[in-house]
């Protein structure tokens, strides 16, 4: 159990940090949205609200309580919604002459690419480590049902064996 328990940390953790720079990069696209009146501000606007959202609860969900793995629904949930932003951030880069969605080279160097790009980069990892949550949500919490189920049976067996 402390093996879970630690690695449900880890995984909030870094859905803190990928959220947070997520924040912080579109913020600063919404920034310069209204400074520009350019870019995709649907997309934008959507995926700062995943990140906002994932920013508070896993802030809320990193306090370690036995209850913290019954949302696994709610993680898958998340995961979901960062691969859809993720889906539309990928999407924008082709109109935005930024060159492939995966090609990685000049993103140290900054600009408006480097920075779109690094925003791609960290909603996939967090969708990764929503999806990674939900999985030991689902697997720590069926694994508790299973063997109290066990647990139960043999008692009873064992109290009214003929």
């Amino acid at each position: 159990m402390i093996v879970s328990r630690a690695l449900s940390f880890f995984l909030r953790f870094a859905q803190f940090v990928c959220g947070a720079v997520v924040l912080g990069l579109v913020a600063h696209f919404l920034h310069q949205h209204h400074k520009t009146h350019a870019g995709p501000i649907g997309r934008e606007i959507y995926t700062e609200v995943v990140a906002a959202l994932s920013v508070v609860l896993s802030l809320i969900w990193m306090i370690p309580f036995t209850s913290t793995f019954l949302h696994y629904t709610t993680d898958f949930i998340l995961s979901a919604a960062w691969f859809a932003a993720f889906g539309t951030l990928v999407n924008w880069i082709h109109k935005a002459n930024c060159g492939g969605a995966f090609q990685w080279g000049g993103i140290h160097r900054g600009g408006y690419c480097g920075q779109w790009k690094a925003t791609e980069a960290f909603s996939f990892l967090s969708a990764i480590f929503w999806l990674a949550s939900a999985a030991l949500g689902i697997h720590v919490v069926h694994r508790g049902t299973r063997e109290a189920t066990t647990s139960r049976g043999s008692r009873w067996s064992r109290r009214h064996a003929v």
